[in-house]
């Protein structure tokens, strides 16, 4: 890509937080409310814990300035997991593709890139701030309301999202590419409100099971806090139904199915009770709001504010081909092939994707017409997300877009894998084919023969990576799954030599690497760092052939 995978300046890391450094001070006063303020007045609770989804969206988050433009907060891991599956490509320039590193092993990926900074602080600064709010209020005090701690509730469950996408990106599975037997079951240091400056540069890699009771504690309490009778005045943070989802997805990283399975239906149940239901097909294709405005079975949505949004550093820009004003309109965003050609014609999914014969194929609908269809958009150009209000060039109107965080559909395939894995085959066929006929496709009819519960999971799979395509929602299953990754294929449209790799069970790069500057910083992480996949495979790889492990 132009102008990247240069190392930091001296000048740029002496602007930047280092995690251990930051510690002592929970939050900077100016940016969160302390417990006397709290008593005197919730609404100084509430503004600060407004903080917590403005972060998740705010541009050059890490940096604080452009440094580089993955530096986009939540936004960032939407793409990278989309990236890191394989199910996307650019059909324009792939110079402008930013993220392909996490899509290629031929650029550098090691401890001193970007590629290890910036996911990490990024995730440890949302922690940072929710431990602020944690920190200002007082559960025992009795002049703590039902209000206030419903509200810390919230910021608990943050918290457990924070430190759930690290255990996933950052936890190492078993592979052939790299040999991660010296930090197998080592997820990433809890840093918690109490945490002391001390403590955290000789704080070690949580284990697995100790990540997950830490979540699960989290989770519990937020659960607690939030069955207190607060009502969340909107989604942008999460609420009850919320807490059981990221229960659900909790547990099924861990392969407790059994409680994957209750907690997705109990996510489900609350969610409808509320009025939530999955997006139907008028709003998947809407060229004005599809995927930019939420929907009623968005669980937990974050916004952009048009008043502090960038142009080059919003979701909108970086996702929609149709947006005129970042990066999208240059490598123009697309579906891989192969995926593509899983989505039955009766699904309304496959709409959203350009069909190589354009409107001989589909009455396609776009705010940037017919004539930008037919001689600009790719074969497989992604129209899945919109441009508010259909503006495709003004970034403070276009870009002021809603992001989805949950989505009801996510805890309905996640409950149809749960129960198959732990309840049997039939009754997860049974929900598949149920959700998928109701909501998405009515001649779906997914049958497993050999009743062969990998074959079910991996099917689960094709349709979760459909239905989250772009939003990542899919790339923890795939990594718990190892499905095998095949980017090289007869007919690929993958776009240069080092996008066409096929890897066995999964890509190496799927175990993120822990940043230089926080091991230097932490004594407990040094010699216990990832193993850097940088060049374990180089493309091509021979059409449909694994290339070869190197353990």
């Amino acid at each position: 890509m132009k102008k990247m995978n240069k190392l930091f300046s001296l000048i740029a890391l002496a602007a930047i937080f280092v995690l251990t450094g930051c510690i002592d001070e929970t939050f900077p006063e100016s940016e969160t409310a302390t417990q006397e303020q709290v008593s005197a007045s919730p609404t100084a609770f509430e503004a600060s814990l407004r903080g917590i989804p403005a972060k998740m969206v705010e541009g050059y988050l890490v940096y604080g300035e452009q440094t580089h433009e993955t530096d986009m907060a939540y936004p960032q891991f939407m793409l990278a997991q989309t990236e890191m599956l394989g199910d996307m490509f650019p059909g324009g320039d792939p110079g402008y593709d930013w993220y392909q590193s996490y899509n290629v092993l031929n650029r550098d990926f090691g401890d001193n890139t970007y590629f290890a900074y910036l996911p990490w602080f990024t995730l440890y600064k949302f922690v940072k701030y929710a431990n602020g709010c944690i920190a200002a209020v007082d559960l025992d005090d009795p002049n703590t309301s039902d209000d206030i701690k419903g509200m810390v509730g919230q910021a608990y469950a943050a918290r457990a999202f924070d430190y759930y996408m690290l255990m996933v990106l950052y936890e190492p599975v078993e592979n052939i590419y790299t040999d991660v037997s010296k930090v197998k079951g080592l997820t990433v240091p809890i840093v918690t409100e109490k945490t002391t400056g001390e403590e955290a540069k000789n704080n070690p890699r949580a284990s697995h099971e100790d990540m997950v009771k830490f979540i699960l504690s989290d989770l519990d309490l937020a659960e607690q806090l939030l069955s207190g009778g607060y009502v969340p005045s909107s989604k942008s943070l999460p609420d009850l139904s919320v807490v059981y989802g990221l229960k659900a997805k909790v547990y099924m990283w861990d392969k407790d199915y059994a409680n994957a399975a209750k907690y997705a239906r109990m996510a489900i149940n609350l969610a409808t009770q509320n009025g939530a239901a999955p997006m139907t097909a008028t709003e998947w294709e809407d060229p004005t709001s599809a995927f930019s405005v939420a929907t009623s079975g968005w669980m937990w949505y974050l916004h952009y504010d048009a008043e502090n949004m960038r142009n080059l550093a919003n979701w909108t820009g970086w996702i929609s081909p149709e947006a005129q004003w970042s990066y999208a309109q240059l490598y123009l965003p697309c579906i891989d092939k192969s995926l593509y050609d899983r989505i039955a014609p009766t699904d309304f999914r496959k709409r959203v994707f350009v069909h190589p014969d354009r409107y001989k194929y589909y009455n396609y609908k776009t705010s940037m017409g017919s004539t930008w269809l037919n001689d600009v958009a790719p074969d497989y150009c992604a129209l899945k997300f919109r441009c508010v209000s259909g503006d495709c060039n003004d970034y403070a109107t276009g870009g002021a877009s809603d992001v989805p965080v949950m989505r009801i559909e996510e805890m309905y395939l996640l409950e149809a894998e749960a129960v198959g894995a732990s309840q049997g085959i039939e009754a997860g066929m049974a929900l598949l084919n149920n959700f998928m006929q109701t909501y998405r496709d009515p001649k779906y009819n997914y049958v497993n023969k050999d009743n062969n519960l990998r074959n079910f999971q991996l099917e689960v799979l094709t349709q979760e990576r459909i239905e989250f395509w772009g939003e990542g929602n899919a790339f923890p299953n795939a990594k718990r799954l190892k499905p095998d990754v095949i980017q090289n294929y007869n007919g690929t449209n993958a776009p240069t030599d080092n996008y066409k790799i096929n890897c066995e069970g999964i890509k190496p790069n799927w175990n993120l690497v822990i940043s230089i500057y926080e091991l230097n910083s932490n004594r407990a992480l040094r010699g216990l760092n990832n193993p850097n996949p940088t060049k374990t495979v180089t493309g091509p790889t021979p059409v449909n052939e694994f290339a070869p492990g190197n353990n």
